[in-house]
């Protein structure tokens, strides 16, 4: 991919009002956070790994989560309007279940925003108790998707 490219579609996410882009290639990954209306990169030029968890390298790509004060729970909510995805693909096993251990930076689902795919994961570790969310449904920026019990 050429850096022209690039550039258009970190353009058409931020116009859109994407919150986050991950773009990946053979040889490289990009992530890019739009905080304050400003984009900030992120660029490896390592070969990519998808069996290791990038959330650890990117604390910007987790979910931004809020703790729910009455029942102890943590709420882990949608970063921008999408298309919520139990699993990586059509017939293939899903992220998580309810009931499920997880530990941070794990992928819960994928979001698709604009044909970008973009994993989910998990800011704490714990049990899930709730998938508030159907499989291929769509949510809106702030939506709860799971509740994990620490």
């Amino acid at each position: 991919m050429n850096l022209d490219t690039l550039k258009d579609i970190v353009k058409v996410a931020k116009d859109q009002g994407v919150a986050e882009l991950k773009v990946e290639a053979k040889d490289f990954k990009v992530s890019v956070s739009f905080i304050s209306g400003v984009a900030a990169p992120v660029v490896h030029q390592a070969p990519v790994h998808h069996a290791a968890p990038t959330s650890a390298a990117h604390p910007a790509a987790t979910a931004k989560a809020s703790s729910s004060a009455d029942t102890g729970l943590h709420v882990i909510k949608s970063p921008f309007v999408g298309t919520f995805y139990s699993s990586p693909g059509p017939g293939k096993p899903v992220y998580s279940k309810l009931g499920d251990r997880v530990k941070v930076g794990q992928a819960l689902c994928v979001l698709e925003a604009m044909k970008i795919m973009n994993e989910i994961d998990a800011d704490v570790a714990g049990e899930i108790v709730e998938i508030c969310v159907e499989n291929e449904s769509l949510v809106e920026y702030g939506q709860p998707l799971f509740k994990i019990k620490p």
